[in-house]
């Protein structure tokens, strides 16, 4: 049994990093929250040491450590500016670290962490859970093999996400982006990780909508071109959400065929957990693409309604 400390108990994230450390049949130690509503850590460890304060944690850690019994992961679910450093503080107290996406903010912090990871002899792995899902494996297999007859092809993708949130989320710090990334960082970085997993380098990005809410563009990519819409404003919804009473919308295209990936998320935390466990986790090098994608987006020019857009913007020109 490997021993986990969890950085950011009670996030939303939280317990599927629970359930994931139980069900690969390890232990969680230690978990650190400044909120202490976190009662669901007793479904699934309520023996685990809890703390409400980083330097008593960070004594903790540092006290199993030299007691010759240290954490053998550090899992975080932190908010998205805390990542680089909550990282660090995993590596240098002897443990693999886990980190939920986006890994970090910047291309430059993911370079720094390859310098402690190679002092530490450790490894950062990132949740990168889209790669690991039964109907992107399909599409993956499916456009390498059409790639195979034909390397030069250039596909026609449709990337569509709507996730609404209510008026906290721009209260919290969800809402700077200076803290979470903007819309395209917090709900999008492992949709353009996967996208360019599968459809190679980025060539150009142009982005025509950047707002608190909403985001959208064109992705040039090496074998696709992506237009991206993606939004946490419920009013953007397309009349067949909320015909169905849905606050989300999810839709992926690829030459006009619809790649339905909507179910099948529920254990993908614990498939990756199963794969680091395995040594066979998304390391930084894995992750550094999509970072790069997301850090072009937030410092774009905005060009507007110029040029190609998503049919999406249609209806926002008045906005």
């Amino acid at each position: 049994m490997k021993q986990f400390g969890l950085i950011g108990a009670a996030g939303y994230i939280a317990p599927r990093h629970l359930k994931a450390i139980k069900e690969t049949g390890n232990i969680l130690s230690c978990a650190l929250d400044p909120y202490d509503g976190v009662g669901i850590m007793d479904s699934f460890f309520p023996n685990a040491e809890f703390f409400t304060e980083f330097e008593r944690f960070d004594r903790h850690v540092d006290k199993l450590r030299r007691k010759g019994n240290g954490l053998d992961y550090v899992s975080i679910c932190s908010p998205n500016y805390l990542h680089d450093s909550h990282i660090r503080f995993g590596l240098r107290n002897g443990a693999d670290v886990i980190c939920e996406k986006p890994l970090v903010l910047n291309p430059w912090n993911i370079e720094g962490l390859e310098v402690i990871e190679k002092e530490s002899g450790k490894r950062v792995y990132n949740i990168l859970q889209l790669r690991l899902h039964k109907s992107i494996l399909e599409l993956k297999s499916r456009i390498d093999s059409a790639l195979k007859e034909n390397p030069n092809k250039v596909f026609d993708v449709d990337l569509t996400y709507i996730t609404s949130r209510g008026k906290w989320y721009f209260i919290s710090w969800k809402g700077d982006i200076t803290k979470s990334g903007g819309v395209a960082t917090n709900i999008g970085v492992h949709f353009f990780d996967m996208l360019s997993w599968i459809f190679g380098d980025v060539k150009e990005s142009r982005v025509n909508l950047l707002n608190a809410s909403s985001a959208s563009g064109i992705l040039e990519l090496k074998n696709a071109r992506v237009r991206w819409f993606l939004s946490v404003d419920a009013s953007v919804l397309p009349q067949v959400a909320l015909e169905q009473g849905k606050r989300t919308y999810r839709l992926i295209s690829v030459d006009g065929l619809e790649v339905e990936f909507s179910d099948g998320f529920t254990d993908l935390h614990t498939e990756s957990y199963k794969e680091i466990l395995k040594g066979r986790g998304f390391g930084l090098q894995e992750a550094k693409r999509s970072i790069e994608i997301v850090h072009t987006i937030r410092n774009a020019e905005i060009i507007g309604l110029k040029g190609e857009y998503h049919p999406f913007l249609t209806h926002l020109k008045e906005i």
